[in-house]
């Protein structure tokens, strides 16, 4: 060792954690072939996108799928779709992350299936189900169940893996979406604990689990983070989860071997902060968040996946999901980093960081455990309600330019990026996908045993209303070629469905003198309609990020209108129901799962059938040749996230209403 190279690991170092893509996409045959290909460039995990039909338990000819079958991830309706997903990819060798939480029971069982046929021992199985319904509650929205039956599967899935599968992670509990929805560092940290704490003790209480296994049960919990770019905080941040996760497996649940308290977590980056302005920068900040979960020995990610640089744009093709795993290969393989131990250890900036964090979030723990716990305090809107307000203070506080985001509010003045421009430059969902996929589903049901997925169905339903583990009833059903709206169905029959609160209070923000301008134009308006100038925020489809409806319904609420917003996963039908009865004078759409061309089609079409001529603007990640369809259609205006002044789009629904408005004001 040279006097250059003091402090230097003995040995080749650590081994680096997993290399992920979060990928799926149109059909199970086209994302099988895109696994195939990450794989072979060095990618040593999978990570699977599932699509909004099959997150939330329909089938992709329902009519809530309509327009998102194969939009964010694959569809995935049977046994047979889950064959062709991992087609030529051996299940014993694998390590599979499924992004899925409230059909997760359903989709492990279809792997548990595929496994089987493929002469698998489940004891080999290696991977994760993301299975931390609370999250979605609060933030992705892809829940179906009421709390405490989602709990329940939950808890069935964990238990039934420890002993059947017991190389598997039951459940991720993911604190990545709750920064996408506006957590502060402490929000993240308490909130995402709570949610941990709420799992184990239900299992506990399950009885499912012997006393003397649950420690294995504990250990055998993982977490999904993000990590933004502010990275001394997120580094701190990591140290402090590593921390206050011992703790609380040592003292709430008297787990006593080390190895099983460790705080193991996977990592997708910040997707949140990629922006549609100037896009190439989004390659730093990728860069930047991917260090603050693999900087720090301790506290460093088990498995990390990267968004790709164009994501605020639209779909990632496959070479942008290249230029991501590259970055990481660099990392691991390129510089020293995995040469030593954990270069902040003794920092006293950092200590004090992590010590300031991990206080915060045990009196944040502390009120959430006075409530009842995570459940209860979703069930009240509590962390709802603080997700919605730190979310507002984040996107008011770029929109003022006290905090930066180059590109966007700070240095705007750009040359023309030649990465984004000229044919193909973005991914463009296949025409046909859908029908495709509808026509393969019905034919699947024609082809099946009818008599054999009845009767698994019917097994299925007993176990849920007799409290037997689903688990086994489950896999018996993909077996039988039973559907994910079948099985999904059959749940919602005994467990009933459930509608969040939003986090949208009705109290109005008195404090915000930047509003007064539009304020002044929304009560002169209403002054001549003679009431309340009225907004119908919906949101059509399967999309559960809420989040930017939430902020706009939040806004036109504290600048004086009547506001209008229901929550998520509501037909066109719906939408255009709630309008012609709440006599409205705008309707907005919010749409970011892709899908918005086929979905303001069938409102504008429904409206048109009414005799309703009211303006309607819509919001979502959306190209400019489809934001020129929509218009032509009838669309009034179209927003993407480059247009971060929620405040100037209020004004520009206040004129729409009334042309005159600025003069009125």
């Amino acid at each position: 060792m040279s006097r250059h190279e003091t402090g230097k690991a003995a040995g080749k170092g650590d081994q680096p954690w997993i290399f992920r893509t979060y990928a799926g996409h149109s059909t199970a045959k086209a994302s099988n072939e895109l696994y195939r290909t990450n794989l072979a460039r060095g990618q040593t995990g999978l990570s699977v996108a599932f699509d909004l039909p099959t997150q939330t338990g329909y089938d992709s000819d329902h009519v809530l799928a309509r327009g998102e079958v194969g939009k964010v991830g694959v569809p995935v309706s049977h046994i047979g779709d889950m064959r062709a997903l991992f087609d030529q990819l051996p299940l014993d060798q694998m390590n599979t992350s499924m992004t899925i939480n409230a059909t997760a029971a359903w989709l492990l069982a279809l792997y548990i299936a595929v496994a089987d046929e493929q002469g698998v021992a489940r004891g080999k199985l290696q991977g994760t189900v993301q299975n931390d319904i609370i999250k979605e509650y609060l933030s992705r929205g892809t829940y179906v169940f009421p709390p405490e039956p989602s709990m329940r599967l939950i808890t069935d899935v964990v238990a039934y893996t420890y002993r059947e599968v017991p190389k598997w992670n039951p459940t991720n509990v993911c604190s990545y979406h709750l920064q996408e929805a506006g957590a502060t560092p402490v929000q993240e940290l308490a909130f995402a604990l709570a949610n941990a704490i709420a799992l184990l003790d239900h299992v506990k209480a399950s009885g499912q689990v012997p006393e003397a296994e649950f420690p294995q049960v504990v250990g055998r919990i993982s977490f999904f983070v993000n990590a933004g770019v502010r990275f001394i905080t997120e580094i701190a941040k990591m140290r402090a989860f590593v921390d206050l996760w011992d703790e609380i497996c040592r003292d709430r649940y008297g787990v006593e071997d080390a190895k099983l308290r460790r705080f193991r977590y996977g990592v997708q980056v910040n997707s949140l902060g990629l922006t549609e302005q100037q896009p190439e920068n989004n390659v730093y900040r990728i860069l930047i968040e991917m260090l603050a979960v693999t900087l720090s020995k301790k506290a460093r990610a088990r498995a990390v996946q990267l968004p790709a640089w164009n994501e605020a744009l639209g779909l990632p093709r496959p070479w942008d999901q290249q230029w991501s795993l590259r970055a990481q290969q660099i990392v691991a393989f390129e510089t020293d980093l995995l040469q030593y131990e954990d270069i902040f250890d003794g920092s006293h900036v950092m200590d004090a960081k992590v010590e300031a964090l991990k206080a915060e979030a045990r009196e944040e723990l502390k009120r959430i455990e006075e409530m009842g716990g995570a459940v209860a305090a979703i069930e009240s809107a509590y962390m709802k309600e603080q997700l919605v307000s730190s979310n507002s203070e984040r996107l008011q506080a770029i929109e003022s330019g006290a905090q930066s985001v180059i590109g966007v509010n700070k240095y705007v003045e750009t040359a023309p990026s030649p990465l984004t421009t000229g044919e193909g430059s973005i991914m463009v969902a296949e025409e046909g996908v859908e029908e495709g996929q509808i026509a393969r589903l019905v034919a699947w049901r024609e082809g099946r045993d009818a008599k054999a997925a009845e009767a698994a169905l019917a097994d299925l339903k007993r176990a849920a209303k007799e409290g037997r583990n689903i688990m086994e009833p489950s896999i018996a059903c993909a077996r039988a070629g039973v559907t994910t709206g079948e099985w999904g169905a059959a749940l919602r029959n005994i467990f009933g469905e459930y509608r969040a609160p939003t986090g949208v209070s009705s109290a109005a923000r008195n404090n915000a003198p930047e509003l007064d301008h539009v304020r002044g134009m929304v009560d002169a308006v209403s002054a001549k309609l003679g009431r309340r100038l009225k907004f119908l925020v919906g949101k059509p489809g399967l999309d559960g990020h809420s989040n930017g409806a939430e902020q706009i319904a939040v806004r036109a609420r504290d600048s004086g209108m009547d506001v209008v917003y229901e929550g998520i996963r509501l037909t066109p039908a719906e939408i255009v129901e709630a309008a012609v009865n709440g006599d409205v004078h705008v309707l907005g759409l919010s749409i970011l799962s892709g899908s918005h061309v086929a979905l303001v089609a069938d409102v504008m079409a429904r409206l048109k059938d009414e005799g309703v001529t009211i303006p309607v603007v819509v919001g979502g990640i959306i190209p400019p040749e489809d934001a020129e369809r929509l218009k032509a259609a009838g669309v009034a205006a179209v927003y993407t996230p480059k247009d971060f002044q929620i405040t100037d789009i209020m004004e520009d629904v206040v004129r729409l209403v009334d042309p005159a408005s600025e003069e009125a004001a």
